[in-house]
């Protein structure tokens, strides 16, 4: 497994062929298709995921299986904690450890960052996600809404874990 930054136009494109493949198969059983759609067309597409790195301070990375692109994950530097926006494995490549290695890639990046936590938002209703985060030591600290558009919303908790 390699963990390689999102730096060229090419990244971009196959992170966002990525993003539509895992999304469509992962989130199906928890949001509708219109609002998956809504969230890659609007978060995960080429063009948010350049504004995202060049305007918002996001760093994204591709996880890679030889020549093959198997996850992703996007941090962002926040006051007090490194943000995990992102965190994704391919189905077939899941229960392998993989997240779990991207987990320690993101705790020595908070650290060479100073930041003291990492932080990241889950679906309430993603529960095998919730789970996970729960097993590497996640705890939810609070709820969130927000209103995304296109009349959708996202219902999250939010989750902390001191590095």
């Amino acid at each position: 497994m390699e963990i390689n930054k999102v730096l060229t136009n090419q990244h971009i494109k196959e992170l966002s062929e990525l993003a539509h493949k895992i999304w469509n198969e992962y989130f199906i059983s928890i949001i509708s298709q219109e609002q998956i759609d809504y969230m890659l067309k609007n978060l995960q597409s080429e063009e948010p995921i350049t504004k995202q790195i060049n305007d918002d301070g996001y760093e994204y990375f591709l996880v890679k299986d030889g020549d093959k692109n198997i996850g992703y994950f996007a941090i962002q530097q926040r006051q007090g904690h490194l943000f995990l926006s992102k965190l994704y494995i391919d189905k077939s490549q899941r229960g392998q450890g993989i997240g779990k290695e991207a987990l320690e890639f993101i705790k020595t990046k908070a650290k060479e960052y100073n930041l003291p936590k990492i932080q990241l938002t889950c679906n309430k209703f993603n529960l095998p996600s919730l789970a996970v985060y729960e097993r590497w030591g996640f705890d939810i600290v609070k709820s969130a809404e927000a209103d995304i558009g296109g009349g959708f919303v996202m219902d999250d908790y939010i989750l902390e874990k001191a590095v």
